[in-house]
């Protein structure tokens, strides 16, 4: 007899094909039944992988069966689209999504495909090459919560705004792994019945998991022996999933012991959460047609590094030295927290991101020939935050992607190619500046504040602004780094009340914000210094 093998939680009873195909058929008629208890609408998470297409089919397959007259409610299907997936998997994705919108239509089916994106302020290259976000790690996982969650989140909101509630369905299986398995038995606690929980991160909405107790094998066999409603070919999908694995081999799985191909994960080419990006690389390995992709596995691994520091700030992303406490060697070492990429190092990743586009559409398929790896409106908007937040009026932007492409850069942003100050006057504050990197950063922080302020009816906060300059861009980075230090200690020596350390502290080398104008008893800022009271003659 053949056996549906779990080899992903041993301490489940394993099923026979027979009770598989039984459990199916209970399944199905359990959605029949939850679609038509209530008005409430479906959106059913869709990422093109194995259990998401399992769960969608499952779904199809069953409001399908349904009289048309019973099937009034709508299904929304939804997919994130990162703009950093793995290509093959987002055309993949794109493409099952429109032979969607054609077979339900066809089939009289109410369901809706969504695509969605995260907001252009959000992408990964804004954030990574326009703010300076280093890669993310796991201390600072910046993406996930931008790139996916928010979209989704976003969509799901106007859904139960428009409708009062709605329910997700997904394809969360608890053999996917321990932590997995763990996280939903937590969930069991605000479960409604079987299968379905009320969602605690978002009221007035529930979660549904047909395929909870479902193992790899499982989804397998449902792919493989069920058709696909919308027309696509799951074995298409059996393909890829076995290309993406390292011995390009999915065995048949005779006993517990066997592995399976299903173990392989798609995700953003860029992810540096994960090792290795093993299904790109079996991919480019296992399949001369997806060597094109080397390029991005390449800015991928140079992007994976442990140590970055020499190529980002010594400050915080708003200007500050922040100092933090780690064990080295046995001993407590207080070091600062380095920040974003310096100015050099975002250039040279968007010049490594748009030389792999240009070298891509040379050398990948005909199908593939159009991949965009940035968009035009992510390039604005880095151009933007280089200009209006960096201050840095040299506008490399149009320069490095003129020097990359061939073109000129058509930024799509009214107004943007109006400036003041351009790539001459940079050049020339750098000459001034005669190498010193602090001195030509705070130079062109004080012009270009004064620029942004220039047009405005009331200057209100002009003066602030430039203080804020000094405050962040005027002490080198020894200077910067012994006064945090200076700072931590009177703060310590204040909160424990030792009087005499703190006028040692202030006496001695004193920090700048602490200075006070000896005869106002005020701090003395940029505006005090520019509006100084004149002395009275009697």
């Amino acid at each position: 007899m053949v056996i549906a093998q779990q080899p992903e939680n041993k301490s489940q009873q394993l099923r026979t094909v027979a009770e598989f195909v039984e459990d199916v058929q209970a399944l199905t008629t359990e959605i029949q039944q939850l679609y038509c208890l209530d008005e409430i609408p479906w959106c059913v998470g869709y990422s093109g992988g194995k259990d998401s297409t399992a769960i969608l089919q499952l779904i199809w397959n069953a409001i399908a069966a349904l009289p048309p007259e019973k099937r009034t409610k709508t299904i929304y299907v939804i997919t994130t689209d990162t703009l950093v997936e793995n290509p093959v998997v987002s055309a993949w994705v794109r493409n099952s999504l429109e032979q969607m919108k054609v077979a339900a239509k066809e089939q009289q089916m109410l369901i809706e495909p969504h695509l969605l994106y995260p907001a252009v302020k959000d992408t990964f290259w804004v954030n990574l090459i326009g703010k300076g976000y280093p890669a993310p790690r796991n201390r600072f996982r910046w993406c996930t919560e931008r790139l996916k969650i928010q979209p989704a989140d976003s969509f799901i909101r106007s859904v139960i705004r428009s409708s009062g509630e709605v329910i997700l369905v997904l394809g969360t299986r608890k053999t996917e792994s321990a932590k997995r398995a763990s996280t939903m038995a937590k969930h069991r606690e605000w479960r409604v019945r079987d299968r379905l929980n009320t969602n605690p991160n978002r009221p007035n909405s529930l979660i549904y998991l047909p395929i909870e107790d479902w193992s790899t094998e499982e989804v397998w066999i449902y792919l493989n022996q069920w058709k696909n409603p919308w027309g696509y070919s799951n074995k298409d999908l059996f393909t890829m999933y076995r290309g993406a694995t390292a011995d390009s081999e999915c065995p048949l799985v005779v006993d517990s012991s066997t592995p399976s191909c299903g173990d392989s994960r798609f995700g953003c080419w860029v992810c540096t959460m994960v090792n290795k990006d093993k299904s790109m690389e079996a991919m480019i390995q296992n399949d001369e047609e997806k060597e094109w992709m080397q390029p991005l596995l390449d800015i991928r691994n140079e992007l994976d590094v442990d140590n970055d520091y020499d190529k980002r700030d010594f400050r915080r992303i708003w200007g500050e030295v922040t100092l933090f406490e780690r064990n080295v060697d046995g001993e407590t070492s207080v070091e600062p927290i380095h920040g974003p990429y310096t100015k050099y190092w975002r250039e040279y990743w968007l010049r490594r991101v748009l030389e792999a586009q240009i070298q891509i559409r040379h050398t990948a398929p005909e199908n593939m020939r159009n991949i965009t790896l940035m968009t035009l409106e992510e390039l604005s908007e880095i151009r933007r935050i280089w200009l209006e937040h960096k201050h840095e009026f040299d506008d490399s932007l149009p320069r490095i992607y003129k020097e990359v492409t061939g073109e000129e850069f058509q930024d799509p942003r009214p107004g943007a190619d109006y400036s003041l100050l351009g790539s001459d006057e940079w050049a020339v504050l750098e000459e001034i500046c005669e190498g010193d990197a602090m001195h030509l950063e705070l130079m062109a922080k004080l012009l270009d504040t004064e620029r942004q302020f220039r047009k405005k009816a009331r200057r209100t906060g002009i003066y602030d602004a430039l203080e804020k300059c000094f405050e962040t861009s005027s002490r080198s980075l020894e200077e910067a780094v012994k006064n945090a230090y200076l700072k931590r200690d009177l703060k310590t020596a204040v909160t424990q009340g030792d009087v005499a350390k703190v006028k040692q502290l202030t006496l001695g080398d004193v920090v700048k914000e602490e200075i006070t104008d000896a005869s106002s008893a005020k701090p003395k800022t940029w505006a005090s210094m520019k509006f100084q009271k004149k002395e009275t003659t009697s």
